[in-house]
């Protein structure tokens, strides 16, 4: 008898897993691990990295994430000594360069044994921008924002990696940065309706990432990953999206409690999964401590991500795309984006501060 899956996407420390993260992913079964900066050297470190955390979890449906958006926003890309451009920038050319971008970054991915990507951004670029977004979004304008993250989630798909749409349902204009402070949105249950029913367009894709919004309309107390009200009315109710909902990160500080509160509202509200980035090894324990396992109707919703990840590859000529894209984009790679909010966070609990 297979066990049951703890609802929780977990982290790990560095560029090899410590004996307490084998014991903790092996006992525990977690739903994937997400990589970051800290966790990636080079192509054959990261292959032996991705795994050892299949071969310790024991699943062949372990999901192995990774923010890889390009621009400011770039784990594996950083690593490879390869340039990925931003999505404003992509947003600015023609649709099929978006379609290269996808195709470039999920080989890299399969390569590294990485079946998730936390992309597209579909929330719509604000003007000003806020400090956590800015270079981030594809498009002001939402019908451009539907046709390029749709073509990149779909490219995705067809390459066998996961896409998460992120993030339902946005970031409003909000111009302060989530991982660091409390958001709150004062707009109207209508006007609300009225800047998010684009994402509509998103509701058959079968991953998805929360925003840590309060939408006091909705919900004056608990932020949208929090909430049971956003999370039926809003997301699975008015935006129609019924695939399998993940946490933004659970560190941030938009989310007021220790991680163990956290994760329970989160579940409570109607989180298929959580997602933990910190990778200390208490809050980890004390997460799976709590036993919280996918549900029946989790497990079905995650069935759809198995089916994307378990594709057979669209054959690409890769080496040819990739000279596409570095002469559309040789002069543009000096267009870096410095601030990425979450390694930075990473920094703050790394220096001792508590989330």
């Amino acid at each position: 008898m297979s066990k049951p899956i703890l609802a929780a996407i977990l982290s790990c420390q560095g560029l090899k897993l410590t004996e307490n993260e084998k014991k903790l992913f092996s006992a525990y079964n977690p739903l994937g691990i997400t990589l970051f900066s800290r966790n990636l050297q080079n192509e054959n470190q990261i292959k032996s990295l991705t795994d050892e955390i299949k071969n310790v979890i024991n699943r062949d449906d372990v999901l192995i994430g990774i923010d890889e958006e390009g621009g400011r926003v770039s784990r594996l890309g950083k690593a490879y000594g390869k340039s990925y451009v931003s999505a404003e920038i992509l947003g600015q050319k023609p649709l099929k360069f978006s379609k290269i971008h996808a195709t470039l970054i999920a080989d890299d991915m399969l390569k590294s044994g990485i079946n998730v990507n936390y992309a597209p951004v579909v929330d719509t670029k604000t003007i000003p921008e806020s400090p956590v977004l800015s270079g981030r979004c594809l498009n002001v304008n939402q019908n451009k924002i539907v046709k390029y993250a749709k073509a990149i989630a779909d490219t995705y798909c067809q390459s066998a990696i996961c896409p998460c749409i992120k993030h339902l349902p946005g970031h409003f204009n909000i111009l302060k940065d989530p991982h660091l402070e409390k958001l709150e949105v004062i707009s109207s249950l209508e006007e609300i309706k009225n800047q998010i029913s684009y994402q509509k367009n998103f509701k058959k894709y079968p991953l998805a990432m929360t925003s840590h919004i309060l939408l006091t309309a909705i919900d004056d107390k608990f932020p949208v990953t929090m909430s049971p009200k956003c999370v039926s009315e809003i997301i699975r109710g008015y935006l129609e999206y019924d695939g399998f909902l993940l946490s933004d990160a659970l560190d941030m500080h938009a989310l007021k409690g220790i991680i163990r509160e956290k994760a329970h509202k989160s579940w409570d509200a109607g989180i298929d999964a959580v997602c933990y980035c910190g990778a200390k090894e208490a809050d980890m324990f004390e997460l799976c401590q709590e036993k919280r396992f996918l549900t029946e109707k989790a497990l079905i919703r995650f069935a759809k991500i198995k089916k994307v990840i378990h594709n057979t590859p669209k054959q690409n000529d890769i080496s040819g795309l990739r000279q596409i894209y570095d002469n559309e984009f040789s002069k543009m790679s000096n267009m870096e984006y410095q601030y990425d909010a979450t390694e930075v966070l990473h920094q703050m609990l790394e220096k001792g501060e508590k989330v």
